[in-house]
């Protein structure tokens, strides 16, 4: 299955401002047999049960649907070794869901490599972005 970020729509709205600096953005996945194992929709997503505490919440909040972020977390847990995401049961809040060791260190390693790339590639990303033009 596509990774949901790759399925955001890209409207005029979402076009730089002139005279915005440029940004550049590692979007690493890690597939196996041709389907995303790990991927920045996924991620994302986990952050978002971090945040919010349920599934349903996490998935309001990135604009997807519950079934959508579910399935997601699904195959995410039968791509790797340990489960991501675990339910919580009962409390003031009637239960949820939050993040599995396992979902945290995959979290913290995608995040980690995402900033070890950005600093390996300073220099050649302020030069790439030099080459740019006021659009």
């Amino acid at each position: 299955m596509a990774d949901p970020a790759a399925r955001k729509p890209r409207d005029a709205a979402a076009r730089p401002a002139p005279g915005e600096a440029p940004v550049a953005r590692f979007r690493l996945r890690v597939t196996r047999g041709g389907q995303i194992a790990v991927g920045p929709g996924r991620i994302e997503l986990l952050e978002a049960v971090r945040d919010a505490g349920s599934i349903s919440a996490a998935a309001r909040s990135l604009d997807m649907s519950y079934r959508r972020a579910w399935m997601l977390l699904d195959e995410l847990n039968r791509c790797l070794r340990a489960p991501v995401v675990e339910s919580v049961h009962g409390g003031a809040q009637g239960g949820g869901s939050r993040l599995t060791d396992t979902g945290r260190e995959l979290v913290r390693l995608y995040r980690n490599i995402e900033l070890s790339a950005a600093r390996a590639c300073r220099d050649d990303i302020e030069a790439l972005t030099a080459l740019l033009a006021q659009c």
